[in-house]
């Protein structure tokens, strides 16, 4: 099973690559503050997430996303009741 210790280098990574590495981020990082994500790069970090973990994730989860730490945990806690 998937636990939170190996999605956070999967989302550092992901990150990186959406927002070309002009920022630098860890687990407190905010997502749309300290990273400027619009709604259509959030869109595209969902969809990589979704394909890479095998997971659907909800859009109102998002609601309650504000850091990659609390992204990571909402992953992880998918992952469980899959």
């Amino acid at each position: 099973m998937t636990d939170y210790q190996q999605i956070i280098p999967v989302l550092y990574t992901e990150l990186a690559a959406i927002t070309k590495a002009t920022v630098a981020i860890d687990e407190n990082t905010e997502l749309t503050g300290d990273l400027k994500l619009d709604s259509l790069q959030m869109m595209e970090l969902l969809l990589i997430i979704e394909d890479h973990f095998d997971i659907s994730v909800p859009v109102n989860v998002l609601s309650d996303v504000k850091t990659i730490k609390d992204f990571a945990l909402q992953i992880e806690n998918l992952i469980r009741c899959e």
